[in-house]
């Protein structure tokens, strides 16, 4: 922008503003209507405007006159930056000497004197890195803005005046305050200055002649040169300066460069999107400490599988979703695996998946087979929030079987890696997210024998905004095939090499089992044994003598093999009487305790009931759950039953 463009009481304006007067002398006078008002007449102007005839509208009484709008010619730099409520220093050359600072600067931080470098007067440009920015704008002669930078200064000064570079701010409690800098180019035009033939004591600061007038000879008004003198904005530093541009005769060669520095106040703003900012962030917080609590705090750890699983919230730009995952021991060595992911984001996600956690928790003990469980989750999410929608694997891990049997509800493919490091999906088709109704879900299988390892994980691990979803689903199956380690290193490693950093935006569920190949001592205390139940009721003491030549080649404490022999004599008996043919009996032992199960054709789940004095029957279900730690009964897949109980082993 032009600076002098801005006052009349810049050097070299009064001839500007004297070519006005003049022309307005001698334009003609307007031409009286019979209204009384007048019309322009000058500049070929029409007294008609509108060219068909029709007089011209009478001005309103107490009007002014057209030719009358007030002009700007007359508007002092120092009034308009003066009263401007921002920050504002006028600076020139290029060491950036000070020409003019408005009351606002003065009164945050002080007066300095006219004349001496920003680098040296005004440190606070130099804490706020503008004086690069100045040297780019004086170069470049392009505006440069920075946005929000913080000012910290001492309250008003009680004697204003000049300090030194390495002063402190003026006395008083020291205010923070956010300013926008706007640098922008200026030019100033030099002083004039007397023709050298008039000595130097008798012109005055200003360039002129001691009588007033300048050196060709224009009438100069006092009042400039008295507020050249009293604001500073063209000190005498500056017209020692000029004197190289100007001629002899006083003619000015070239502008003075410089730069306007302005500095908006936008604290207000800056605090009301720091408050939007601090809701936000506590918002965000309630929802990632309301789905943390609603997360499973320690994993439940099966005997046959090693388990590890991390979540990670998105990033702080990120509401936090609705991800979550589940390890539930079903008894009989069986444990179900869980992932899933509510659509939407904050607090309201988070509650949806709460109420769905706690609902599979409960189906799973009704040891249902997957799809099951999920058909009964379909319904319950339509009826939580019609809404919301969810996807799901529920997964199950039988170590009589070293299968991984599961049922999905539009989530994303199982990845199981064989010992040989060979990684597979999980290939059976999934059906349509939960809460959406009308379809039947499906189970399908897939082996996990010893030395074998699955990974369950959520959208966020591999979606990218960027990618097809598959793309990082193969990404995935990379990293997994080469991923060695625990569990939790394992989860570790699949975050970091995909790319999960904290800024993610979007929040990640990881759950990565193991099924170990034991060895050595570890393989002494995992033992199976099966006995299949032929014939009628001399099955009975056939399966009592299996079960206690098993159980004391396994040295367990006589108490526990009296207590193992009791429970499988009953289930037997339990079996011959109510079931159907294939019939076994199953003992299992792993490092924590003893399973006895017994299987047989018929699907009719037997329950405990409480036997009257006289009955001679209805005991042996409430005999297994007095003498051992659990119990239950589900179906089998292929059509049956099996009822089992467990007994927890003696430490050491």
């Amino acid at each position: 922008m032009n600076f002098t463009r801005w006052s009349a009481r810049l050097p070299r304006t009064q001839r500007r503003n004297a070519a006005r007067a003049d022309r307005g002398a001698r334009r003609p006078k307007p031409a009286a209507t019979a209204g009384g008002g007048s019309v322009p007449a000058a500049r070929g102007e029409r007294a008609d405007p509108s060219g068909r005839g029709e007089p011209p509208a009478a001005a309103p009484s107490g009007a002014a006159p057209p030719d009358a709008v007030p002009t700007l010619d007359g508007l002092s730099v120092h009034d308009l930056l003066g009263q401007v409520p921002a920050l504002v220093a006028v600076v020139y050359g290029p060491e950036h000497r000070i020409a003019y600072l408005n009351d606002t600067y003065v009164e945050l931080f002080g007066s300095r004197a006219p004349g001496t470098p920003a680098r040296l007067a005004l440190p606070e440009l130099t804490e706020l890195g503008l004086l690069p920015l100045m040297d780019q704008v004086l170069r470049s002669g392009k505006p440069r803005t920075v946005k929000s930078r913080r000012v910290t200064a001492a309250g008003p000064a009680t004697t204003p005046g000049p300090r030194q570079a390495d002063a402190a701010p003026g006395p008083g409690r020291a205010r923070h305050g956010y300013y926008t800098f706007t640098c922008s180019p200026i030019e100033m035009a030099a002083p004039r200055v007397v023709a050298p033939a008039q000595p130097a004591d008798e012109r005055a600061v200003d360039g002129s002649p001691v009588d007033g007038s300048p050196v060709d000879g224009s009438p100069l008004d006092g009042s400039i040169r008295e507020a050249v003198l009293r604001k500073g904005v063209m000190p005498e530093a500056v017209a020692t300066e000029a004197v190289a541009t100007v001629t002899v005769t006083g003619t000015v060669t070239e502008p003075v460069r410089g730069v306007l520095v302005f500095g908006a106040d936008v604290t207000d703003q800056v605090e009301s999107a720091e408050r939007l900012r601090a809701g936000e962030r506590l918002q965000r917080e309630a929802a990632v400490t309301l789905q943390r609590s609603l997360l499973p705090q320690e994993l439940e750890q099966p005997d046959d599988l090693r388990v590890a699983a991390t979540y990670q919230p998105g990033g702080t730009d990120a509401a936090v979703g609705g991800d979550w995952y589940d390890v539930i021991t079903l008894g009989a060595g069986r444990t179900a695996l869980v992932i899933g992911d509510v659509m939407g984001r904050g607090v309201r996600a988070a509650a949806v998946m709460g109420q769905l956690r706690t609902a599979v928790r409960a189906y799973a003990r009704l040891d249902l087979p997957p799809h099951e469980v999920l058909q009964l989750l379909d319904g319950l999410a339509a009826e939580i929030d019609p809404h919301q929608i969810a996807t799901c694997v529920y997964a199950v891990h039988d170590p009589n079987e070293n299968r991984l049997v599961y049922a999905s509800a539009g989530h994303l493919p199982i990845l199981v890696r064989d010992p040989d490091g060979t990684v597979r999906r999980a290939s059976e088709p999934t059906g349509p997210p939960l809460g959406t109704g009308g379809w039947l879900h499906t189970t399908g299988s897939v082996p996990l024998g010893p030395g074998a390892s699955a990974v369950l994980y959520t959208d966020g691990l591999v979606e990218r905004r960027d990618k097809d979803i598959y793309d990082g689903v193969a990404a995935l199956e990379r990293v997994f095939a080469g991923a060695t380690g625990s569990p939790q290193v394992m989860c570790d490693r699949l975050i970091r090499a995909l790319g999960i950093t904290a800024e993610h935006d979007d929040d990640v569920a990881v759950l990565v089992l193991q099924h170990p190949a034991r060895t050595g001592h570890d393989a002494e205390l995992f033992h199976n044994a099966a006995l299949e139940l032929l014939g009628g009721v001399e099955a009975a003491p056939r399966a009592r003598a299996f079960a206690s030549g098993v159980l004391a080649s396994w040295r367990f404490p006589m108490e526990l093999r009296d207590l193992g022999v009791l429970a499988a004599s009953e289930l037997v008996a339990n079996s011959l009487q109510h079931g159907t043919p294939p019939m076994r009996l199953r003992l299992r032992r792993t490092d924590r305790r003893l399973i006895i199960e017994v299987t047989d054709g018929d699907e009719h789940l037997p329950r405990r009931r409480r036997a009257e004095p006289v009955d001679e029957a209805g005991r042996g279900i409430s005999i297994v759950a007095t003498i051992a730690s659990s119990w239950g009964s589900r179906r089998t897949p292929g059509g049956g039953k099996a009822v089992w109980c467990e007994f927890a082993l003696p430490a050491g």
